[in-house]
């Protein structure tokens, strides 16, 4: 087995169990105690994994609690954010019934959809400007019931809980502000995270948008599994994600 591969085996268990022993893994991998620790030493100090006695143990993620305004999010990453939304509009087709999340990633798949496909699909979004700029396009779309929050322009609360629980969606977009290996999908504020699951439950497929920033980050509230979704993205920075769920990696 090449060493790149050992690698990706140790990040797994590690993301799976938190903490690992040389003498499991060399059994595992079918390789010798010292060659493990040595793949723990040069994972170590390559900011991997904390090297511990007998082991290794995964470190712990800084835990994002800000949550940005729509302005300072717009202005991040354009480039990425706008192959990432392009791809992501390709995969809306005639007759989905399609739920948008509220989000500066999200927003930009909008001006993509293929116009032929007005009269045919029909949207659902928490999203204000959203839902503005799809009906500009003239498309249909539905707004649930809730509070409006001012930071991210999103509807949360029970009504849009209960709004989306009658809905049986076929595809979901969604944003995320984190994304890690045993974390899932995170954002920073609770009233997000319940909306977002509740749309990923009623969704037959589920795409999460993000830009390489994202990844190796954990914000407050985790909202889904990462094997829940396949991640858009313009960039893996870690091929341990691959083993968890589907990737579709677009050119910015």
């Amino acid at each position: 087995m090449l060493q790149e591969e050992r690698f990706a085996f140790i990040l797994k268990e590690l993301a799976e169990k938190g903490a690992v022993k040389v003498n499991t893994l060399a059994e595992q991998l079918h390789t010798s105690q010292s060659t493990v620790r040595r793949d723990i030493r040069e994972l170590d100090e390559s900011g991997k994994l904390r090297k511990v006695f007998g082991g290794a143990v995964a470190l712990e993620p800084s835990v994002n609690t800000i949550e940005s305004d729509v302005l300072t999010r717009e202005s991040r990453n354009t480039a990425a954010k706008d192959a990432i939304a392009r791809y992501a509009a390709t995969q809306i087709n005639e007759n989905d019934f399609v739920y948008i999340d509220a989000g500066t990633t999200t927003e930009r798949i909008i001006p993509y959809i293929d116009s032929s496909l007005t009269g045919s699909v029909y949207f659902v979004t928490n999203g204000i400007m959203h839902a503005r700029r799809l009906v500009e396009r003239g498309f249909r779309v539905f707004l649930p019931g809730g509070v409006l929050k001012a930071t991210t322009e999103a509807i949360v609360g029970a009504g849009a809980m209960e709004y989306i629980d009658n809905c049986n969606f076929t595809k979901c977009f969604m944003g995320t502000n984190g994304v890690d290996p045993s974390r899932g999908f995170t954002t920073p504020e609770m009233d997000e995270a319940r909306i977002k699951a509740q749309a990923i439950r009623h969704s037959y497929i589920t795409y999460v948008l993000c830009d390489s920033s994202k990844f190796d980050n954990v914000s407050s509230v985790s909202f889904g599994k990462l094997n829940c979704a396949c991640i858009v993205t313009d960039r893996l920075p870690n091929e341990i994600y691959r083993n968890i769920t589907v990737i579709k990696e677009v050119e910015a």
